[in-house]
């Protein structure tokens, strides 16, 4: 049986009463609670699934019109003030095991912290994949955008990938079906990744735990943690470094409305309290132009930038 849906004042309604769902479903919840720069309008509706089964079972029942949006910690994740139109899917806190499964390999649920899977295989005396220690996402973000840092991919240590389709169908591919390059990944529209299965290399935990402490340590020398950003707004150009360019532009301390270029690390963005998502996507905008204005580069954003505009504030850049 398919939910029926309904469509009011542009919001879309689902009848559910006829579906015994096992999750938790949340309507008009409010996306700045799920994102790191907390700001952002309502989901529709918003999916927590009981297992794995229960996720199958939901999206297969959804109708064909409504979008499926997925999100891990919300990291990486601008939300537009206007919302989110249809089903937002969260993973985070779920599909989150982590295990070893052979001397070498270890399997991972998308909605696993990148975090905690460095270190696990820390724990376990495995190295290669200590730089996820400093990217604060899901590992399923990290597969969509084959996350990386301080010379490291997510993708260099994968051996397959499990995916789901909007019929609650689950497949198991090996790397080589995905072309994969620089924070950008083929996936299939409306086909998501659920797991994955990495090859990592024998250490020590004394080792590998070193490794990463020096790496978070670095890390917290360098940006501004501890205020709300999404980490790193835009990718590196060829070559360049986009951090630089935007030195080069004397743009650290630029503002619009709530939302300020870090004197920091300038290819943080960050929301000193009070800005709306409108204020954050003008500034990454600005950035983009003075960039280009100056370099003739133009910077590709890292971030993910979904959902409806509301309104059009007119703040200044100052």
């Amino acid at each position: 049986m398919k939910l029926k849906q309904k469509i009011l004042n542009n919001k879309i309604f689902l009848d559910i009463d006829t579906l015994d769902l096992q999750g938790e479903l949340r309507e008009q919840e409010p996306m700045s609670r799920h994102t790191s720069w907390k700001t952002g309008g309502n989901a529709d509706y918003y999916y927590i699934a009981s297992d794995i089964k229960d996720l199958a079972k939901f999206i297969s029942k959804l109708p064909s019109n409504i979008p499926i949006t997925w999100v891990g910690l919300g990291s990486n994740l601008l939300v537009r003030d206007g919302g989110v139109p249809g089903v937002v899917i969260s993973v985070a806190g779920f599909l989150d095991e982590i295990k070893k499964i052979a001397d070498t390999e270890i399997q991972i649920g998308a909605g696993a912290s990148c975090v905690k899977v460095a270190h696990f295989s820390a724990k376990h005396g495995l190295e290669g994949i200590e730089f996820l220690a400093g990217i604060p996402g899901t590992v399923g973000g990290a597969l969509a955008m084959n996350a990386g840092a301080y010379g490291g991919e997510i993708w260099s240590y994968i051996l397959e990938v499990e995916t789901i389709n909007r019929q609650g169908m689950r497949r198991i591919f090996g790397k080589e079906k995905f072309d994969v390059s620089y924070r950008t990944v083929s996936i299939k529209e409306d086909e998501w990744f659920v797991a994955c299965r990495m090859k990592l290399s024998t250490s020590t935990k004394t080792i590998v735990s070193e490794r990463i402490k020096k790496l978070l340590k670095g890390r917290a020398d360098q940006q501004p943690l501890g205020q709300l950003s999404c980490g790193s707004v835009f990718r590196n150009p060829p070559n360049e470094h986009a951090a630089k360019l935007i030195d080069q532009c004397g743009l650290k301390g630029k503002r619009v409305g709530g939302a300020i270029v870090s004197e920091k690390h300038s290819n943080f963005i960050i929301n000193t309290e009070n800005a709306t998502s409108l204020d954050i996507e003008k500034l990454i905008e600005f950035v983009q132009k003075s960039v280009y204005k100056k370099h003739a580069i133009e910077l590709i954003p890292e971030v993910r930038i979904i959902g409806e505009v509301c309104g059009e504030e007119d703040n200044a850049i100052a």
